[in-house]
């Protein structure tokens, strides 16, 4: 299991490192490459070659099927998303529990918008779930499959980290079975705040060293049974008394207090290779000196999660639907800003066409570069490598 687990994180290492594309071009020494590294690199710059600006504009947006092809409810791959794919080959899609009905189903669904996504751009489409255990569950408890019901993060928290583990793969590989190759966990929040109404038992522990050994065991076990996983919700939900969903979300946290307890499992998870990490629209005044939410902050972003945590993997925003954003900005403008701050890839937003013609403007006017697009579009194309060679899709 162990050796099996080196060779998991191995090739998450390898994936979530950073390449600049004047490197790719002008090649590094044999020496300083790890094994595989340069056929990677081949592998990225080729596609990044023969993109257009639409098809990477896509790439940076995860969805959910509806808000691809305009249908009222998803269960399958067909015609409708095919023509809709065929027109905007976005990186990622997101299901939910009316997209999700019997076993076979979903592997039908899953691996038919698999060959689409392969048929139209060479490239895995990253298929994402929210399956946390306990609330959050899609699959889990639900009669889909012959699979356990995972209980609470809060629950696992009270045993011990090799049960963290063991329950994070058996719900990798079951994940993976269906066709998923993206969990949207484990939270990396920690309950800080006991007024705390939307991540409550979601989180592992309200002791930040014990939510950390159990996000580094439990992200362990993701990888190990085959699934990519996003630590959530940097820079930590677990102190604020508002619900993002329905309100702005406010933490009176200096970045003193969040570096002494909401970043330890970050950075934890960040060690353990996490792929990917999902900021929330959480409000950090004593930080950036206004409300601007997270998910639209370069401060928060790129100074924190980027620069100071040293996370090289992607970054994704939280749905942009969600209140304490959509009430504030348009769809356009939130896409937008959030790149401007950093984020790699856009989740959920309120109108997608809105926020992808938003990003094609900026970048018709120079807001952003095609150059800031292509650094993104590095970070992504780096994890779908390494789907591709191991089949993860």
């Amino acid at each position: 299991m162990r050796t099996r687990l080196r060779h998991v994180q191995g090739m998450t290492e390898e994936v979530t490192e950073e390449v600049t594309e004047e490197v790719l071009e002008a090649g590094a020494e044999e020496s300083l490459k790890a094994p595989g590294e340069e056929a990677a690199d081949a592998w990225i710059l080729e596609h990044l070659k023969t993109m257009t600006l639409e098809e990477k504009v896509d790439q940076l947006f995860i969805i959910t099927p509806e808000a691809l092809t305009g249908v009222g409810s998803v269960s399958a791959a067909g015609e409708a998303t095919r023509q809709a794919y065929d027109r905007c080959p976005v990186g990622g899609l997101v299901y939910f529990e009316s997209n999700l009905i019997d076993e076979t189903q979903i592997k039908d669904m899953l691996s038919g918008v698999q060959a689409i996504s392969l048929e139209r751009t060479g490239l895995p489409l990253f298929t994402c779930v929210d399956e946390e255990g306990g609330s959050v569950r899609r699959i889990s408890g639900r009669g889909i499959m012959d699979v356990p019901y995972v209980d609470s993060a809060y629950s696992i928290g009270q045993g011990s980290t090799d049960n963290a583990f063991i329950t994070g793969t058996i719900m990798g590989s079951y994940l993976r079975e269906l066709g998923f190759n993206v969990d949207f966990a484990p939270v990396a929040d920690v309950l800080s705040n006991p007024s705390n109404q939307v991540i409550g038992d979601r989180a592992f522990s309200s002791d930040p060293a014990t939510a950390a050994s159990m996000v580094g065991a439990f992200t362990d076990g993701l990888m190990t049974g085959g699934v990519q996983a996003t630590l959530k919700h940097f820079p930590g939900h677990g102190d604020t008394a508002q619900d993002s969903h329905t309100e702005a979300a406010v933490s009176s946290k200096t970045a003193d207090q969040l570096r002494s307890c909401e970043f330890l499992p970050f950075a934890e998870g960040i060690a353990h290779h996490a792929a990917f990490v999902m900021v929330g629209h959480i409000s950090l005044p004593e930080v950036t000196g206004d409300y601007t939410p997270a998910t639209l902050s370069r401060q928060i972003i790129t100074g924190m999660l980027r620069e100071e945590l040293g996370f090289e993997g992607i970054i994704v925003t939280d749905a942009m639907a969600m209140a304490a954003v959509a009430n504030y900005y348009t769809s356009a403008e939130a896409a937008v800003l959030a790149i401007e701050a950093g984020a790699d890839m856009i989740l959920m937003p309120a109108d997608f066409a809105s926020a992808r013609q938003g990003v094609l403007d900026a970048l018709g006017s120079g807001r952003l570069t095609q150059e800031r697009i292509d650094q993104s579009l590095q970070r992504i194309l780096r994890v779908k490598y390494a789907l591709a060679g191991t089949k993860i899709f």
